[in-house]
């Protein structure tokens, strides 16, 4: 995957409306200083085009990044910052639920957890809720692979993929922003997704169903993860 073009389109807080787009959505979510920015920054091939704060919890929106003017890299807000207020945090909860069962753009979730650590509790939530609201599980990137040895890299997988409850099935992809190890499987993923994309609108023509019976564009595996 080649990128072209980036730009910020359209910035959500905890009061907006739904935006509303036709383009396929790939949404990222997960903890606070898990690398979410790094991983866009490493993606779009920006060096600081989503912010990177040493400050956990800063980014209290959902960001969406226009990327070949074709489909939409999605930030959530980062989540599980302990110093957060209990009522300030679910508000960003409830954003985050919002956006993930009213959008109807949605092609794949993409969920960060960082490699050196077990999911936290808030984790295992973030996944379940990708579940009940898409209807998939989400691919899961194993961030900051630089920092543990080539021998660990299978343990961690496993253990991961257990504490999530993932099935075998799920995708779990280590990624250094530093040696960008990942990189190239993850822009196959997309690139593979866009392609489908493309071909279900060309054979349903516009305005046709999405990925969950309602507008164009549903690939195979969702259907089959849906019926």
């Amino acid at each position: 995957m080649k990128i072209r073009s980036v730009e910020l389109a359209k910035v959500l807080g905890v009061k907006s409306e739904l935006f509303r787009s036709r383009e396929p959505e790939f949404v990222m979510a997960g903890r606070s200083n898990v690398g979410k920015s790094s991983f866009i920054n490493s993606f779009i091939r920006r060096k600081s085009y989503a912010r990177i704060s040493s400050t956990p919890g800063k980014t209290r929106t959902i960001n969406f990044y226009y990327v070949n003017g074709s489909f939409y890299l999605v930030d959530l807000p980062g989540y599980g910052y302990a110093a957060t207020g209990a009522v300030e945090q679910e508000k960003w909860d409830r954003m985050i639920r919002k956006y993930l069962r009213g959008s109807e753009s949605i092609e794949e979730v993409i969920l960060l957890v960082d490699i050196r650590h077990d999911p936290t509790k808030q984790d295992i939530q973030m996944f379940r809720w990708i579940v009940d609201a898409t209807g998939y599980e989400p691919i899961v990137i194993l961030t900051k692979s630089d920092k543990i040895g080539k021998t660990q890299l299978e343990k961690r997988e496993s253990s991961i993929r257990a504490v999530l409850g993932a099935s075998d099935a799920c995708r779990l992809i280590p990624f250094s922003a530093r040696s960008r190890q990942g990189l190239e499987e993850i822009y196959e993923i997309f690139d593979s997704l866009l392609t489908e994309e493309t071909a279900s609108e060309a054979d349903h023509g516009e305005g046709a169903v999405n990925h969950r019976g309602e507008a164009a564009g549903m690939t195979e595996r969702k259907r089959t993860k849906e019926d």
